[in-house]
Formats: structure tokens, sequence, C-alpha cells
């Protein structure tokens, strides 16, 4: 069942539709989320892949992915621009056009040289690659947003039943990519993760900079870091409810901030969490994933010029369908 966060996404997708190529278009839960997304009619599909394979598991599986255009790399009329277009990209790095011809039909890449030239607007992979195979064609062909330093990750958390942050929905980041960021690199990543946080959850973001820590609490360099990225990430955006060091509890409930950290706009109310290094936000986003059995959408991509989206290994079906939405939204800003 899918939560009222996502189905708000699904309807607002719907109101501006965009297309999503799936570059795993031959992995079943792929073509399951593509049958979700067309049945409920809020993002155009592209699948790439051998059309005869996809057509064929769709027909056993008794899926419905006839509303899809499946775009094969090996036979696409497209293969010969995107692989010039790509070289033209890379040939200062040493790319060859033998190379490049060669590159874009893989998936992956064919399927960001779709995005980078408008062929859709955004792609969502990762259910059978890793993260850094989804990221580099993304990083070479499309490169960061225009005044974004840093391309992070986030997970959506959406916790039923919960009383803490935007109804139970949050963003974790980062979560998936970087993995022991400076205090520069997490004040980055906190002024994006506000910035997807409003565009995904349209309310206000209060963020908080997590640590073992309260306002010094504790003494340690991992504090200090976060302390720093805190003043940083103020200095850069005093616009923004930003606060820290911050442990967990004080940055949630209100009863502890009240107590911890008294007169923070921020302390028991943080809808976004920004973690002091990977090991802390994945192992805490798959906690709450897993204990308080919360959806959890992403890896989120945040920075990158156009919308590409990572997926978690062990992702579902209607987990992919979530983050064709997510990128179907992010594809509109």
């Amino acid at each position: 069942m899918s939560s009222t966060f996502i189905e708000h996404l699904k309807a607002r997708a719907k109101a501006d539709l965009k297309t999503i190529v799936l570059a795993e278009g031959e992995e079943l839960r792929t073509i399951k989320a593509a049958e979700i997304a067309l049945k409920e009619g809020y993002a155009k599909i592209k699948l790439v892949g051998d059309p005869d394979k996809i057509n064929l598991m769709a027909k056993e599986e008794g899926v419905d992915i006839s509303g899809a255009e499946i775009v094969n790399p090996e036979a696409s009329e497209k293969a010969a621009e995107y692989a010039n277009a790509f070289y033209e990209l890379r040939k200062n790095k040493g790319m060859t056009p033998e190379l490049a011809a060669e590159t874009i039909k893989n998936p992956l890449y064919f399927g960001v040289m779709m995005v980078k030239s408008g062929d859709a607007d955004g792609m969502v992979a990762g259910a059978v690659n890793s993260s850094a195979n989804v990221i580099r064609p993304s990083l070479q062909i499309l490169k960061t947003a225009p005044g974004t330093k840093l391309v992070s990750a986030f997970f959506v958390l959406n916790v039923p039943n919960c009383e803490y942050g935007e109804n139970g929905t949050f963003i974790f980041a980062d979560s998936a990519l970087n993995q022991d960021p400076d205090a520069d690199q997490i004040s980055e990543i906190a002024i994006s993760s506000a910035a997807s946080f409003k565009q995904l959850v349209e309310a206000e973001p209060k963020i908080a900079m997590l640590s073992h820590s309260t306002y010094g609490s504790a003494k340690h360099a991992l504090v200090d870091k976060m302390r720093e990225a805190t003043k940083l990430a103020q200095e850069k955006r005093p616009d923004l409810m930003i606060d820290g060091e911050l442990q967990l509890d004080a940055a949630i409930v209100e009863s502890v901030g009240n107590q911890k950290a008294p007169g923070s706009k921020v302390a028991g109310k943080a809808n976004v969490l920004i973690f002091p290094n990977l090991d802390a936000g994945n192992i805490g986003y798959k906690l709450v994933q897993r204990l308080a059995k919360a959806e959890a959408y992403g890896p989120v991509l945040q920075g990158i010029a156009k919308p590409v989206n990572d997926l978690s290994r062990g992702c579902t079906a209607e987990d992919i369908a979530g983050v064709i939405a997510i990128t179907s939204i992010q594809a509109q800003g």
C-alpha cells in the first residue's frame, strides 16, 4: 500500500506528465514498476533493453506494458547521434569515437544520453546496478547543476503513525553517496536537502545537523565537524532553519529538544536529518525502514543538472514506482 505522501506526488506528476527512462528494462521489478506508472497515469515510460526479451518477460508475468516505449541501444536510430554527442563531451578526457559508440550501448549511458538530449526528462536505475555505475554516466554526461558544488543522495522516509517530522515524513542525507564529507561538504548537503524537502514535501524544511552530542555535551573531532558544518550552512543560507549539533532525540522529540536545546527553532521539530558520515546515514535509514516499517524512497540524487535517481538493490516494484513519481516532480522543478 502506498502512502499518502507518494499518492500526493503521483497526483502532482499527473498534472504535468514527464517521460522517465528506466534503464534496467530487462529487470522484472522494473517492468512491474513501469506497469504501475502507466496504469496510474503519472508518467510516460521508456524502457531500455531488448524488446523481444522485455515483452516475453511481461507476457509470462501477465504484466501490461503496452503503453511503454521500448528502446534497444543496439538497434536505435539515435545510437550514432548519442555516441557522437558523448564523444564530443569526453574527447578531452581521452574518449575516441569507437569507444564512445561502444560505451553508448551500455543501457545506463544510453539512458542518461536520452535525458541529456531531451528524449526523456529523467532516469531511474539501480535495481541491479551499483550506485557508482548509475552515478558515473550522470556526472560524465549531465554534470552538476548550476550553483551546486556537490552531488549528494538522500532517502525520503515515510513513517506510519508517526508524530515526528512532517507527519512522519523525513529526508535523511547523505545516506548513500558521500562516505566521509568534511564540514563544508556537509553544509552543502544540508542546503541541497532543504531544497529537495521543499520541492517534494511542499513544507518548510527544519534541518538538524546530527551528532552524538547536543550543543557541546561531548568533545570529539566528529562533534567539531558538525558544529562547523552548522555554522557554514547558517552563514551561506541565513534564511533556512538549520541548527546543530543535535542528538537525534533532541532533533525530533519536542520535550527533549526543549530540555537539551532551549530556544532552538529546529530542536524537537526537525524533518531534514543531516548525518555526520555515510555509516551513520545509511545505518540510520535502514533501521527506521526495517524497525518502524517505514517506506524508504531512494537513494534520490541531488545536485545533478537533470534528474537521475538510483535505487537500493533490495527495492520492490512499488519502491521503483515511487521513485518514478519523485523523479517526475524533480523534472517539473
